[in-house]
């Protein structure tokens, strides 16, 4: 296994000491309920008024700007202390925010992850177990009987579809621009194909970037729905077209353009499918190709990313593809990404790292 400086020196050799390793277990054991007090000091406003109090505040304080019991916020405030959330001055019992609070409170990606795994995931973790063995998603049964998220994301309750889609647009947004300099900049796409396009949010970013461009987007057809709604009267929406086709159908072929293909975009895409899946995708990708054709697969690739809470991120949302999203996808390395894309018969052009969340575009073209 390779891996960048950073998460080779983590993950290679033991880095704590016995009484940390066995702090760190029972910390694990808690794991439930450390993230549901955390999140309700979040919710109920606790973090919020220790950061805004520049002495720190006291127990009855909290109770009465927060109108919680007595009780509650002692239960939390203690939870708080003993998680590494919150700090009390022993001679006063005044409560301030620690640093771990701050980035708690503060930390745009932190914020997103926990109402993703609130709201999305939480009571589908029950079934990880169901999932592993199984190989399919049983976490996602108590939202409805679809057989993978992505039928079920028109339907979902208004707050797990805010919580999905501020996740996922949250990863992929910040490494847009970047991105736009590479697809457009250095390659001149004029004619590109958004596969899983989504609700658009990349194919209105290129027709915004470039008055020239076409984008075509190869989605499910009810994705294609929502994404009509959220392009229709903005800025070059003319010039973005939809094609319904369920990408999981080895037979449901990419369409034909006229006229020359410059780029096929797969962004935060193919870690939606398992192995077999990418292959296929990529081979009807590459039958839609010329040889001036450039794939560009985007992926937050774990093995690539220059600090552990990224790695550590990316391979826990690896779970959630496994017991919400389809029960047979992951968050992938560079080793097994690079595999598909032979295996498809193509050839990794090059390897753009570093944008925005930790993202990596693998270029790709047919095999010379």
């Amino acid at each position: 296994m390779k891996l960048f400086p950073a998460l080779e020196k983590a993950y290679s050799k033991e880095q704590l000491s016995a009484r940390d390793a066995q702090a760190k277990a029972e910390f694990i054991a808690w794991g439930p309920v450390v993230f549901q007090a955390s999140r309700l000091m979040i919710k109920f406003g606790i973090l919020d008024l220790l950061r805004d109090a520049d002495q720190g505040l006291t127990r009855q304080e909290l109770c009465e700007q927060t109108g919680l019991s007595d009780y509650a916020v002692k239960c939390l405030t203690e939870a708080g202390l003993c998680i590494g959330t919150i700090l009390v001055d022993t001679q006063t019992d005044r409560f301030t925010l620690s640093k771990t609070g701050w980035f708690l409170l503060n930390d745009p990606a932190t914020r997103v992850n926990i109402d993703f795994n609130h709201d999305v995931n939480y009571e589908g973790w029950f079934h990880l177990e169901e999932a592993l063995k199984e190989g399919r998603p049983a976490g996602l049964e108590h939202f409805g009987p679809w057989p993978t998220v992505y039928e079920a994301l028109s339907e979902l309750p208004p707050q797990v579809q805010r919580s999905w889609f501020g996740f996922d647009h949250f990863y992929s947004d910040g490494s847009f621009p970047e991105a736009l300099e590479i697809v457009f900049g250095k390659y001149k796409t004029r004619s590109l194909y958004d596969v899983g396009g989504n609700t658009g949010k990349w194919a209105l970013q290129c027709v915004s970037h470039d008055p020239t461009v076409e984008v075509t987007i190869l989605d499910l057809p009810q994705q294609i729905k929502m994404m009509q709604a959220n392009t229709a009267g903005k800025a070059g929406a003319e010039r973005i077209k939809g094609y319904g086709i369920n990408l999981l159908d080895p037979e449901a072929l990419f369409p034909r353009r006229e006229g020359d293909l410059d780029a096929i975009w797969m962004s935060q895409f193919l870690d939606c499918f398992s192995g077999e899946e990418i292959v296929s995708i990529l081979t009807r990708a590459k039958n839609a190709m010329t040889d001036q054709t450039r794939i560009f697969i985007m992926e937050t690739l774990w093995d690539r990313q220059r600090f552990t809470p990224a790695a550590f991120c990316l391979t826990m949302t690896s779970l959630y593809f496994t017991a919400i999203a389809n029960g047979n996808s992951k968050m992938y390395n560079t080793e097994d990404m690079t595999s598909y894309v032979h295996a498809a018969g193509l050839e990794v052009e090059t390897i753009y790292d570093g944008l925005g969340q930790g993202h990596s575009i693998m270029v790709c073209r047919q095999k010379q």
